[in-house]
């Protein structure tokens, strides 16, 4: 037996099923981004990327980059190991003061990534409440899921954003049992919007606990950048909110905002908190330096909405197969996992467009995609070399457009947003 050879078939098999992931190496441009460097090989030349999580450009914010240079000069590179050994250097303190407010919560704690935060999260709170219950939304994220799974809990899935079949969950488990509700507020592949306030009924009509992520929604959305609960008045409402600092806010980790009894009973419990060496400090000011500026700037969360809804437009008149969205994320439907890879590979060698294909099992089979990702720093120039390139990309692979429209038609005119709908 060759273990190696058992390695290599698991591969082979992602590349049968056209699913291998390629990683583009790419060199971000401090002050020029969507701007970056691709490197294959020898060649390096310069490309636009339209599929960053870092929503708002803040990766490259004067106020982030100088708060990490200073506290990385004045406090050194490294966090010295976990906190229970080394102590929490004092950047994270400030840092969950900043998002227990940012969230009206009573605490904060900070993760190393937000993987880690719904894994180590939603599991300890399984192993702490006797008997729970989870009920997860089916399109809940792959780190949600394996919290749940390692929790060791009783788990129930409900149909995405079905309240009927929720309700129906939680009256078969009874009024008395442990429960909590597990969802999220943005999904990052459809771009949709949990019906939270509905959620949040149906958790004090039947005594369940909520647990929410908003991962993809805080700094975008809400008067401070507290995510949708922010933007619709809900955070008292949910028990639980995990999020990032890695996408809107630009930096790196993730984090839970909740109770005191829930934050301290998970810094207290968790293996994936103990044990875990802690966010560098020149990270974690960087973070609150993000915060801080997105509580009081609502100016990158309005261009950027613009942003995000001239692309939409813009990609519907062309006749583009946008599914419609409420939300900044913009997938573009291909259907079929070899044309996703071959129109992200001939955007980037004919056009110097960087989009990364997302098929299975990220997204259901059927439903493989372009996602599309906006940001304020995207000109409206940008957006329309976009939507030439991906009409000259369609054309080019024989991808089906959403409707018939000649060349003449293309990018003039206006026609409603076509939904297609991921199933799954």
């Amino acid at each position: 037996m060759s273990y190696n050879d058992i390695f290599k078939t698991a591969v082979d098999q992602l590349h049968a099923e056209k699913r291998y992931r390629v990683f583009a190496d790419l060199q971000r441009i401090a002050g020029r981004f969507p701007r970056a460097i691709h490197r294959r090989g020898d060649e390096a030349r310069e490309i636009t990327v339209w599929c960053s999580n870092d929503y708002l450009g803040m990766g490259q914010n004067p106020v982030v980059v100088d708060a990490m240079c200073e506290a990385a000069r004045g406090l050194g590179s490294g966090a010295g190991g976990t906190r229970n050994i080394s102590g929490t250097n004092h950047p994270i303190v400030e840092l969950e003061r900043e998002l227990a407010d940012l969230h009206g919560k009573e605490a904060a704690l900070v993760f190393t990534s937000g993987f880690v935060s719904n894994e180590a999260s939603l599991s300890t709170i399984g192993l702490i409440v006797p008997d729970l219950l989870i009920l997860s939304d089916e399109f809940n994220h792959a780190s949600m899921i394996e919290g749940i799974r390692r929790s060791g809990c009783q788990k129930k899935i409900f149909r995405h954003s079905d309240l009927g079949h929720l309700e129906q969950l939680l009256a078969d488990a009874g009024h008395d049992r442990a429960k909590l509700i597990a969802f999220e507020s943005v999904y990052s592949m459809d771009g949709d919007i949990a019906p939270i306030a509905a959620i949040c009924d149906l958790a004090e009509k039947y005594n369940a606990m909520t647990y929410i992520d908003e991962v993809h929604a805080v700094g975008m959305y809400g008067p401070r950048g507290g995510g949708i609960c922010d933007r619709e008045g809900l955070a008292h409402r949910l028990d639980v909110i995990e999020g990032t600092l890695a996408k809107a806010f630009g930096t790196l980790g993730g984090y839970i905002a909740a109770s005191r009894e829930i934050v301290d009973a998970v810094r207290s419990y968790a293996p994936g908190f103990i044990f875990t060496t802690a966010l560098p400090p020149a990270v974690a000011a960087a973070a609150a330096a993000s915060i801080r500026h997105l509580k009081a700037s609502s100016a990158e969360r309005e261009l950027h909405q613009a942003r995000a809804t001239y692309t939409k437009q813009a990609l519907v008149r062309a006749g583009l197969p946008v599914m419609d969205t409420p939300t900044h994320i913009v997938p573009v439907l291909v259907g079929d996992p070899e044309l996703c890879k071959r129109a992200s590979d001939y955007l980037l060698d004919a056009h110097g467009i960087y989009i990364q294909p997302i098929n299975y099992p990220t997204v259901p089979r059927g439903t493989e995609r372009l996602r599309i990702t906006p940001t304020p720093l995207h000109s409206e120039r940008d957006i329309d070399a976009l939507v030439n390139a991906l009409t000259q990309t369609w054309q080019h692979l024989g991808i089906e457009f959403s409707r018939a429209a000649d060349d003449s038609e293309r990018p003039g005119g206006s026609v409603p947003l076509v939904a297609h709908k991921a199933g799954g």
